[in-house]
């Protein structure tokens, strides 16, 4: 079963797109990385299927699943006065609401989030006191409590020391193992070979998409690079191709 859709899609800001005519589709239960050059589009992807950015054209088909999303950390203000607890205590919102009350069996499965991460004992440190790695745990820890079918993970691996990356891949894997679907932006193409089955590579549209080792070749690699440099940032939003046909036919 598909897990996400996208059907001709475009998304931008300002009316302007920053990628384009978006066709595919991610299996649910498979482990995806998006890939491509800087400025490629792929936050924005990410962001337009979590519902944070409508579409200026085409759509986006999710299943019934829950939706879990992890932004970039550079989006998040380290400098809110809220402890480690109570971050990671946002993951169980869709269960008890913003105000609902945390009870025994709540604090307890906290708890099991935070020592899956290798935090127990850091309940009640500011998260302006944590380090770029410590953060990244305390966010995935928020994942695990929001118990989605479906994650989307941005740059989780940005930033952070090896042995933090390793610990999280780890959990990343144990999702996939549990038939949940991940799909992850990522730059280190080392990772992708050696960790992500598919990847989707973008550079303002679909270069191309598939098993990782059919994507990742030099000449995918070239043509995306390529593709981002010669995109126009202040073009006007394009007219699907079967649209285009119509008009000249008129």
């Amino acid at each position: 079963m598909p897990a996400i859709v996208l059907h001709d899609l475009t998304l931008g800001y300002d009316r302007h797109p920053a990628v384009h005519h978006l066709d595919a589709t991610i299996a649910g239960g498979s482990l995806t990385a998006i890939v491509g050059p800087n400025g490629a589009g792929k936050s924005t992807l990410l962001k337009g299927i979590v519902g944070a950015l409508s579409p200026l054209e085409g759509r986006i088909t999710l299943g019934r699943a829950r939706i879990a999303y992890l932004p970039q950390q550079a989006e998040i203000d380290r400098s809110f006065p809220i402890s480690v607890r109570d971050l990671v205590a946002m993951g169980l919102w869709a269960e008890i609401g913003a105000f609902g009350r945390i009870g025994t069996a709540q604090a307890d499965r906290i708890a099991t989030a935070l020592a899956a991460v290798g935090l127990t004992g850091f309940e009640r440190r500011p998260i302006s006191a944590l380090s770029g790695g410590q953060m990244q745990r305390v966010l995935f820890a928020r994942l695990l409590l929001q118990e989605a079918q479906v994650i989307l993970l941005d740059e989780p691996f940005t930033a952070i020391d090896a042995k933090t990356a390793a610990d999280l891949m780890a959990l990343v894997q144990r999702w996939h193992g549990e038939g949940r679907t991940v799909v992850a932006v990522l730059h280190d193409l080392d990772t992708v070979r050696a960790q992500f089955p598919d990847t989707l590579m973008i550079a303002r549209e679909i270069v191309a998409h598939g098993p990782t080792a059919t994507v990742l070749t030099p000449a995918n690699l070239l043509r995306a690079r390529q593709m981002c440099e010669a995109f126009d940032d202040d073009a006007a939003v394009c007219l699907p191709e079967a649209r285009v046909k119509t008009r000249g036919a008129a």
